[in-house]
């Protein structure tokens, strides 16, 4: 990071002084859960609830599989300590907590040389009181010793997924802190005097001394900004409904976007054991937004299996030694090599020409490792490797919006990271999508979206609440005690400017496993809002279900409050009169056509000598530093007058 500051300063010819603010995302967090390479982390629980991570949701994720392997929990078993207290789940003691149970835990502290402490007591989201008193005591010993409470970083109900998130905040806690310290030290010695603040998992920005606290928040950072990116695009353009697709060098990220607003979540998994299946990773519940991940970048490598099938992915060339084409030892065909050889990439201008490619050494090991094994020639061998990673990216975003009860087929879609735009277009072919927009900067989207990403923070409570005995008292004084901690939280990097305020409930039928969101009036309730939020809850209940279930209570489990600061107001871009005046491609080179499977002799543009309106019929190539859009034979592009690439599905003749 540092040494990108330095080369942007000295392109820009500023001085650190000069720097007005710094955002920050990492995947530190995420890597040290996924790589297993976190602090030595011991678990506080009640007594009796010693294996309940390890217990897990008592399911199998994959029915049929009998080798299924389960995430072995952060924190090992004789690591998992037990002490004597009981809440019920009002908060009410029935156990007083034993003071000396947790005395004797001090010497196994030592003895076993705990790096870091995670404390999660049954119900403790109801009265943290038993969770504050053992850090007190443990801190009288081990003042420097990290403590997570599970009541602070996850106070609500569901005590497996407290858990798991206290442990994964324990366990990242100390290497994250090191490195932010560190990293905002050096800021400092090198004269930055500006605001330094952090990306966060649920689309906003929080300060420095928070990301410390909950390093948690900061897991998925990097997508999260590239969905704001998206969100922001589709408001600019008028898209009501778009899917962002995200894709670089590891993974390929698709989200859904309604009403210029990402979809949202309070839960996620990391590091999935399984083939990226869902209940197979590590839950965390924290805001995030919510999208679909898979092992589809450029890096992923190819394979052929006994079946003669070709898989991509999830094991990836990374950056060192990279794809073989990058010529630094890599032998592995990867999707790179693989659009590399249907000529889809500028040789010349990849990465602004700071990385020299080797055609020949990709298209030896897609030939070896693909093309021998089926019988295929080079060009099928990419296009192979090419259709099964854009394949797997369209089954995802089906699989996904299917889950959430909608549809990728008739949205926009807003295409950024450093291979997107070379997947774009074939991928908006096999989900019925008529539009594809590429922002300008697309290869570094994520970053640009952290600067349209808002200072906010979320919080969260659990308290138990029936429509049908709806207590407006209860529900504004917990409300109004979130308020406080999110505006003290906001204050540290967003001091006397105005914050918007959104509520939510998760509510459900009485007897039910599983909630639903439903937004709350921000303002003071009253007795008569009970009838306002059960008509609310009907009408949440109806778009997800089709229906509502008469006659039945509905009961509140957790509100959610977001502060953050105001964004400023989005302009629609009209749209631009087309220039019918021709644009001179600067090259032809061939590249391959899925429709006829051989190579076309296809114009090469350069992005910066697209003027807005001027019309682009595919097949072509527009090319710059960051990444090369592909526009297949289907599709036209168009410039906006923001510079986004526009390109749209040619209609068909009539009677055609």
């Amino acid at each position: 990071m540092l040494a990108g500051i330095a080369k942007v300063l000295s392109l820009a010819a500023l001085q650190p002084g000069e720097v007005g603010l710094i955002i920050h995302g990492t995947t530190l967090a995420t890597n040290a859960l996924i790589e297993r390479k976190g602090a030595k982390t011991a678990l506080i629980c009640t007594e009796g609830h010693r294996d309940s991570v390890e217990m897990a949701y008592e399911n199998r994720f994959e029915q049929y599989d009998i080798n299924i392997d389960r995430p072995a929990p952060l924190v090992p078993r004789y690591l998992r300590w037990a002490v004597r207290e009981r809440l019920n789940a009002n908060g009410e003691v029935l156990i007083p907590l034993d003071e000396d149970s947790v005395a004797a835990l001090l010497p196994q502290i030592e003895d076993e040389a705990i790096e870091s402490l995670a404390i999660g007591l049954i119900h403790g989201y109801a009265d943290p009181a038993h969770e504050e008193r053992v850090a007190e005591i443990i801190r009288t010993r081990f003042p420097e010793l990290p403590i997570t409470l599970a009541s602070e970083v996850c106070p609500e109900i569901r005590e497996y997924e407290r858990q798991s998130t206290a442990c994964a905040n324990a366990y990242v806690q100390p290497i994250m802190t090191r490195y932010l310290v560190a990293l905002e030290q050096r800021l400092r010695a090198q004269g930055f005097v500006c605001p330094f603040l952090l990306m966060t998992s649920g689309g906003g920005l929080t300060s420095f001394e928070t990301a410390v606290r909950f390093p948690i928040r900061l897991v998925e950072s990097g997508p999260a900004g590239g969905a704001i990116l998206a969100s922001r695009i589709a408001a600019e353009c008028g898209l009501d409904r778009v899917v962002s697709y995200d894709m670089g060098g590891t993974t390929a990220k698709l989200c859904l976007i309604d009403d210029a607003t990402p979809l949202a979540s309070r839960t996620f998994e990391v590091a999935r054991e399984y083939r990226f299946l869902k209940g197979s990773g590590l839950p965390l519940r924290i805001p995030a937004i919510e999208m679909v991940e898979i092992g589809a970048g450029g890096g992923s490598i190819a394979t052929v299996d006994a079946m003669q099938r070709v898989n991509v992915g999830p094991e990836s060339a990374g950056s060192e030694p990279g794809p073989a084409c990058y010529n630094h030892g890599g032998t592995a065909p990867t999707v790179t090599d693989a659009d590399l050889a249907l000529g889809r990439i500028d040789v010349g201008r990849f990465a602004g020409g700071s990385v020299t490619l080797a055609p020949d050494k990709a298209r030896e090991v897609l030939a070896r490792d693909v093309g021998t094994p089926l019988n295929m020639g080079e060009a099928l061998a990419a296009f192979a490797v090419s259709e099964v990673v854009d394949e797997n990216m369209a089954n995802a975003a089906r699989v996904h919006a299917i889950e959430w009860g909608k549809n990728v087929a008739g949205r926009a879609m807003v295409a950024f990271g450093g291979a997107a735009p070379l997947h774009a277009a074939r991928l908006a072919e096999k989900l019925e999508v008529d539009q594809v927009v590429i922002p300008t900067g697309a290869g570094v989207g994520s970053a640009i979206g952290f600067l349209r990403a808002p200072i906010s923070y979320e919080v969260v409570r659990s308290r138990y609440l029936r429509l049908s005995a709806f207590d407006a008292c209860l529900a504004n004084a917990v409300l109004a005690e979130m308020r406080a901690e999110a505006e003290a939280i906001v204050a540290e990097a967003a001091a006397g400017v105005e914050l918007v305020e959104s509520r939510t409930s998760f509510m459900r039928y009485l007897g039910q496993g599983h909630e639903i969101s439903v937004d709350l009036p921000v303002r003071q309730l009253t007795s008569a809002d009970g009838t306002v939020l059960q008509e609310a809850f009907d009408a949440a209940y109806t778009r997800l279900y089709g229906r509502t279930i008469p006659n039945l209570d509905v009961e509140i489990l957790s509100w959610t409050l977001m502060l953050g600061t105001k964004l400023p107001s989005v302009q629609q871009i009209p749209a631009p009169a087309f220039d019918n005046s021709a644009t001179a491609p600067i090259a032809q080179r061939p590249v391959f056509d899925p429709a006829t499977t051989d190579f076309v002799e296809t114009p090469v543009y350069r992005r910066e000598d697209l003027s807005p309106g001027v019309r682009i019929e595919g097949p072509a190539l527009i090319v710059e530093d960051q990444t090369t859009s592909v526009v297949t034979a289907g599709f036209e592009a168009t410039l906006n007058q923001t510079g986004y690439i526009v390109m749209r599905r040619k209609r068909k003749a009539s009677g055609s």
